[in-house]
C-alpha cells in the first residue's frame, strides 16, 4: 500500500506497504509499495507490503526504508550465522516491514501486514498450499450444485479452537454472519462474501441473517450464491470469511482480537505495541503439516533490522533500497542468503475521476503520460521492482505481455491538457500519501517535479499516518484527489484485480472509475466458465481502463530477503498464505 523528480537526489524514504490493499489482498490486501511503487512512505505477494505504527483495520503504514542503512556499507563483514538458542524463530514483524498490524480482525482484514498474521492465527473452510492452488482447511470436502450455485462444505471432526473447543457449522455460520453484519463495519467482507444470497441484505440493514447460509447439522454448512462464480473458493480463502469464535469475540474484552482464540497452526501469546509480537505453536492444530519451531518473535521496532540480521539478532531480514545494492554484489559474503521473488501485486497512482480536474479523462492521461516510469524505477527505486504496464501484474493469469501500457510522452500530454476542459485553468493538485515530518518520499517527490515541468502542474503534498489514510480510501465516497496505493493479489484470478479495482459501485473502487462497457466486460468474465475466453474479456476491459487513465500502474512488485543458513523450509510467496508451520531450524 511519493514521487517524483526528473533526478532527484536520492532521498530515500521508500515507503513500504501492501495489497493490499489492498491489496488484502489478498487482492483486497491494500499495501503501500515497497521497494519499487509509491505511497509517500510504505499487500503483496511474496507477502505485499506495507508497514504500519499505527494500529487499525487495513493495510500498514510505512516507515522509511532508509532508516535501514548500515554505517560500513562498502564493507563485507562476517554476518552472525548461529542459530538462537532453543527452537525460536526471530523475524521482522507482518510482512517484513517490523510496523504493528492494523487488526488482528479477520472480518476486518484487508491489508497485508494484518493478514500476515492472521492467516497463521485463524483459519477458514478452505485456504492455499504453496502452490497457491485451493484446498481443504477447515472443511475437508465440498460439493458443488450442478448449476454452480449451491456449495455444501463438511467440516473436519478434529479441528479445534486453541481452547480445545471443536469447531462447529454454528461457529462457521456466526463468522459469515458476523462478517455481514453492520455492526462489525468491515469495509471487504462485501468484496469477497457478496455474492452470497443475502449477504448484502443484511450488510445493508434490510435483513437480519443471510437466507443463503444454512446449518444443516453440526459438521455441514450450506451457502448458496447468486450465480455460477468460478473465483467462489478462491474468495473465501480470504480472512475476512476465516472462523472466530463467538464466546472470544463477545468476552467483552477491548479489542477481543488482543487474545484470540483462533483454529490456526499458532496462538497469539503476546503482543508489545511497537515492540514485538510473539506467537507459539498449536500443538493441537489439525493440519496434514504440524508446526515445527516452538516460538516465533516478530520484532516491531528498535533499530535497524538489516544491523540486527548482521549481528546474528535476526533470522530474516527483508532488504531495502538502502541496503540493495551491497547484498546484490556477488563478492558480498551477504549474497548467498539473499533471495529474490515476484509478487503479485501492482502499485498505482490513482486519479479521483470525481475530482476536478480528474473528472476529465484528457487530463488524467495527460498526467499519465508526463510521468517517465522507467527513470523513477531506475533512479529513485534502483530498479528493485519492474516497471508495470498494465494493471494485472507477471505471472498472473490474464497478464498480458504484448501490452504496451501508457507511455511516457511529455508533448502528446500537453497537447491532451491544452484539448482538455481545464486548458489554461489547471487547479492546484493535493497528492494524498502516507507519511509524516516535513519532506515526502523521494519517489513522490521526483513524480511531483516531473508533472510539474511537463504540465505546469502545481502539486502539494499531504501526508498522513496509515490508520487515518486507509479509513479514507476504504469505502464509496474518496475525498482524496489524488493518491498512491499498491495492490496485492488474494487469489490467482483478473477478477481479484480487473473486477475489484475497477468495476463501478466496488468498495474498492479508489477512482471512482465507472464505465458502462468495462462494467459488462467484467460481469460477462465473472461467469465466463471457459478460462481462456475469461481471460480475454478481462485483457479486453484492462484495455479499456488503461486508455481513460483512472490510475497510472507504475511497478510490479519484488521481495528481496535475507535468510540465515539454518532456517530451512522457509519461502516467500506472493500472496499472503500460511507459511510458518513449514519452516524448521537446522541446529
Amino acid at each position: 500500500m511519493s514521487e517524483n523528480r526528473g533526478l532527484i537526489a536520492v532521498v530515500i524514504v521508500l515507503l513500504v506497504a501492501l495489497v493490499g490493499v489492498i491489496c488484502i489482498g489478498f487482492g483486497a490486501l491494500v499495501y503501500c509499495p515497497q521497494p519499487g511503487s509509491v505511497c509517500g512512505g510504505l499487500f503483496g505477494a511474496p507477502s505485499n507490503v506495507s508497514q504500519a505504527n499505527t494500529p487499525q483495520p487495513q493495510a500498514t503504514a510505512a516507515s522509511n526504508q532508509g532508516q535501514n542503512q548500515t554505517p560500513n556499507q562498502n564493507q563485507n563483514p562476517p554476518s552472525n550465522n548461529t542459530a538462537p538458542a532453543g527452537n525460536v524463530l526471530r523475524l521482522p514483524g507482518g510482512s517484513g516491514l517490523g510496523g504493528d498490524p492494523p487488526t488482528l480482525d479477520p472480518a476486518n482484514t484487508s491489508d497485508v501486514e494484518s493478514a500476515t498474521y492472521i492467516v497463521e492465527i485463524y483459519s477458514g473452510l478452505v485456504g492455499f498450499n504453496k502452490d497457491l492452488k485451493i484446498v481443504p482447511d477447515l472443511a475437508e470436502k465440498w460439493d458443488v450444485s450442478n448449476d454452480g450455485k449451491t456449495y455444501t462444505f463438511a467440516l473436519r471432526k478434529d479441528a479445534k479452537f486453541h481452547d480445545g473447543r471443536p469447531v462447529t457449522a454454528q461457529d462457521v455460520q456466526y463468522s459469515l454472519e458476523r462478517a455481514a453484519d453492520p455492526k462489525t463495519r468491515s469495509t471487504v467482507s462485501p468484496l469477497y462474501l457478496g455474492d452470497i444470497v443475502g449477504f448484502m441484505d443484511k450488510y445493508t440493514g434490510k435483513a437480519t441473517q443471510v437466507s443463503g447460509i444454512k446449518v444443516i447439522d453440526n459438521s455441514t454448512i450450506q451457502i448458496d450464491i447468486d450465480k455460477p462464480i468460478s473465483y467462489f473458493l478462491a474468495s473465501l480463502a480470504h480472512p475476512t470469511s476465516y472462523v472466530v469464535d463467538k464466546f472470544n469475540v463477545e468476552s467483552g474484552e477491548q479489542p477481543w482480537y488482543l487474545k484470540p482464540n483462533g483454529t490456526g497452526p499458532y496462538k497469539l501469546v503476546q503482543w508489545d505495541q511497537g515492540q514485538q509480537i510473539i506467537l507459539e505453536k498449536n500443538a493441537d492444530y489439525y493440519g496434514e503439516i504440524k508446526p515445527s519451531v516452538d516460538r516465533i518473535e516478530l520484532i516491531l521496532g528498535g533499530g535497524s533490522a538489516m544491523t540486527r540480521y548482521e549481528n546474528g539478532d535476526l533470522d530474516a531480514v527483508r532488504v531495502s533500497i538502502a541496503d540493495i545494492e551491497r547484498v546484490s554484489d556477488p563478492t558480498n559474503t551477504l549474497n548467498k542468503e539473499l533471495v529474490i521473488e515476484p509478487q503479485l501485486s501492482t502499485s498505482f497512482l490513482v486519479f479521483n475521476t470525481r475530482k476536478a480536474p480528474f473528472d476529465d479523462p484528457k487530463v488524467r492521461l495527460a498526467f499519465a503520460m508526463s510521468i517517465d516510469k522507467q527513470k523513477l524505477n531506475d533512479v529513485v527505486f534502483k530498479k528493485m521492482p519492474v516497471v508495470a504496464t498494465g494493471i494485472l501484474p507477471q505471472a498472473f493469469p490474464g497478464f498480458n505481455p504484448n501490452l504496451q501500457g501508457i507511455p511516457y510522452d511529455p508533448e502528446g500530454a500537453k497537447k491532451l491538457l491544452a484539448e482538455s476542459k481545464y486548458a489554461g485553468s489547471l487547479p492546484d493538485i493535493v497528492w494524498s500519501t502516507v507519511g509524516g515530518g516535513g519532506t515526502a518520499g523521494s519517489d513522490v517527490q521526483a513524480i511531483a517535479e516531473m508533472l510539474k515541468e511537463n504540465l505546469g502542474a502545481n502539486i502539494s503534498v499531504e501526508q498522513t499516518d496509515w490508520a487515518t489514510y486507509l479509513s479514507q480510501i476504504n469505502g464509496s465516497n474518496i475525498d482524496f484527489q489524488m493518491f498512491d496505493i499498491g495492490w496485492s493479489a488474494d487469489y490467482v484470478d483478473p477478477h481479484n484485480f480487473i473486477g475489484l479495482l475497477f468495476r463501478g459501485g466496488s468498495l474498492n473502487n479508489w477512482s471512482g472509475y465507472d464505465n458502462p462497457d468495462v462494467n459488462k466486460l467484467i460481469d460477462e468474465a465473472s461467469v465466463e466458465p471457459n478460462l481462456e475466453k475469461r481471460i480475454q474479456t478481462y485483457q479486453q476491459a484492462e484495455e479499456l481502463i488503461l486508455k481513460d487513465a483512472p490510475v497510472l500502474p507504475l511497478t510490479y512488485g519484488r521481495d528481496y530477503w535475507l535468510t540465515k543458513p539454518y532456517v530451512k523450509g522457509v519461502f516467500y510467496p506472493p500472496l499472503v498464505i500460511e507459511r510458518l508451520k513449514y519452516i524448521t531450524i537446522e541446529k
